[in-house]
């Protein structure tokens, strides 16, 4: 009660206030009148207005400062802001069509672009210069086999087996053939050389390794994604020689593998590995161990080169950047934890721009561990 007996004046509180929002829904009503004269707008929509825009602020913000912070910056920039974006599906999605100024943009190079340039030496170098070193290994060994047979007939020259053996698996260390561009490449604990290759999921079947990572469920089917490709590519044969392996080892449990042959392939085997589904129990565990699984069965096999596609596939629900960060870990553990392995290259083969900006990312995190 006043003085005079009056009532004590309430308190003004804003809409945003009571809508209990940060956003100034007041202005949210003032900027959906401009243009919309003939329309009727509701008492609510400025409300929910509001709040939508102020919850995907905080949503890009939160991402944002995680992008600096593992940056090591302190400062959110346009660039944070963008890979914020990228990274995210739903924000991707919703705001693919808007330019970020001063964000920079997604490595996304296509391996045509690059061909003049990075592409024309190993071009050159495979094409040309291998053939000729072959024509040059077999005349050696023919004339030393020669040579020998004329001295004692009835013995075989030494080592000629071993040349002649020796030469197919030079094309592995000349890289990964036509069509794959090396975007990035690092060395690993034991030397071995983990590089960020881009291409089309429909040439993974020319890639110039010794095994391919199939990323696949139980029961081993090749109906989605890189399993399709590598159907296509290895026909008939390599389909039979699946069927084979899944009567023998029937259904592949979770992060356990199986190898076949690659028939119609560049490559010698397949790695077949059973991918964790996300929110299942210890799904992160289990993706490392599937990781783990598939190079301890390379070095069975005594392969010198693997190529891995983006592992978990869409239907897997795996968080790209969650799935990436799993994935690098492993490998750098398997190899920091072991003595000697017969592996020398590591092929990340990668589809997308936003696979290949998210990997860049957390390579050059292991770069700067």
């Amino acid at each position: 009660m006043s003085a005079r007996g009056g009532k004590k004046k309430a308190t003004k509180l804003s809409r945003s206030a009571r809508a209990g929002v940060i956003f100034p829904v007041g202005r949210m009503m003032r900027y959906l009148r401009t243009g919309t004269h003939k329309y009727r707008i509701g008492m609510g929509a400025p409300v929910y207005m509001a709040a939508v825009i102020e919850y995907l602020a905080a949503e890009i913000l939160e991402l944002a400062g995680n992008a600096a912070r593992d940056n090591k910056k302190g400062r959110i920039t346009p660039r944070h802001i963008k890979l914020a974006v990228a990274n995210d599906e739903e924000l991707n999605q919703l705001l693919r069509g808007v330019t970020i100024s001063n964000g920079g943009v997604l490595p996304r190079i296509h391996p045509e672009l690059l061909s003049k340039k990075r592409g024309s030496r190993v071009k050159v170098d495979t094409q040309v210069a291998v053939p000729e070193k072959r024509a040059e290994r077999v005349k050696s060994v023919k004339k030393t086999a020669v040579k020998k047979g004329k001295g004692k007939p009835g013995r075989k020259p030494r080592n000629t087996e071993n040349d002649v053996e020796a030469v197919p698996n030079s094309t592995v260390e000349d890289g990964p053939g036509d069509g794959f561009t090396i975007l990035s490449a690092k060395s690993l604990f034991l030397g071995q050389k983990l590089s960020l290759t881009e291409s089309e999921i429909s040439k993974i079947g020319t890639i110039k390794v010794e095994g391919i990572i199939n990323p696949t469920n139980a029961e081993m089917d090749l109906k989605e994604g890189v399993g399709n490709a590598l159907e296509k590519a290895g026909g008939r044969e390599f389909l039979d020689a699946v069927k084979d392996l899944r009567k023998a080892q029937g259904p592949l449990e979770v992060a356990s593998v199986a190898v076949s042959q690659a028939n119609g392939m560049a490559a010698r085997f397949v790695i077949h590995c059973n991918v964790p589904q996300w929110g299942s129990e210890k799904c992160e565990d289990q993706l490392e161990k599937t990781v783990k699984n598939c190079l301890s069965a390379a070095e069975e096999k005594k392969m010198k080169s693997v190529a891995f596609p983006s592992l978990p596939a869409g239907r897997n629900g795996f968080p790209k950047q969650t799935a990436a960060q799993l994935i690098l870990k492993a490998i750098s553990n398997h190899f920091v934890s072991a003595t000697t392995s017969s592996l020398k290259n590591i092929y990340f083969v990668l589809f997308d721009s936003e696979s290949i900006g998210i990997y860049l990312q957390e390579m050059a995190k292991l770069d700067a561990k």
